[in-house]
């Protein structure tokens, strides 16, 4: 995303025009593998997902503070758990979708998760192919 005054880049890979209080919000998407790390500190569900969205926000959270956006990490790992800010975002759009159905569109919103997903996904099972099959 490129700001008006001067040039910056923002978390966006969906922007959310007057989310809160009329700013616009910065989704940021991220998938992660449960198993990265499990050597050191075992298998836990969603834990992953968890990481995930406090480092998006220790990253991220100030530029979007910056030029007045709303930032929102939207984390899940390759097993289908969501961070708690992703499953709030969710519940959110749908009580939108719910309460305005004839006007609002919706499936673009959800197309655009789902497809970020699916990409995130495979870019997980691409880096662990043996390089012989590449």
């Amino acid at each position: 995303m490129q700001c008006s005054a001067h040039v910056c880049t923002l978390p966006a890979d969906i922007l959310v025009f007057g989310w809160a209080r009329g700013k616009h919000a910065c989704v940021d998407l991220t998938g992660v593998s449960p198993l990265v790390g499990l050597r050191d500190n075992g298998f836990v569900v969603g834990q992953a997902a968890l990481k995930a969205e406090s480092s998006k926000v220790a990253k991220h959270e100030k530029a979007c503070l910056e030029n007045q956006h709303v930032f929102i990490p939207f984390a899940f790992d390759t097993f289908g758990s969501l961070a708690p800010e992703a499953v709030e975002f969710l519940n959110r759009v749908q009580r939108v979708v719910n309460s305005n159905l004839s006007t609002f569109k919706g499936h673009f919103v959800f197309s655009r998760i789902g497809f970020t997903i699916q990409k995130e996904v495979a870019a997980q099972f691409v880096t662990r192919l043996p390089a012989t099959c590449l």
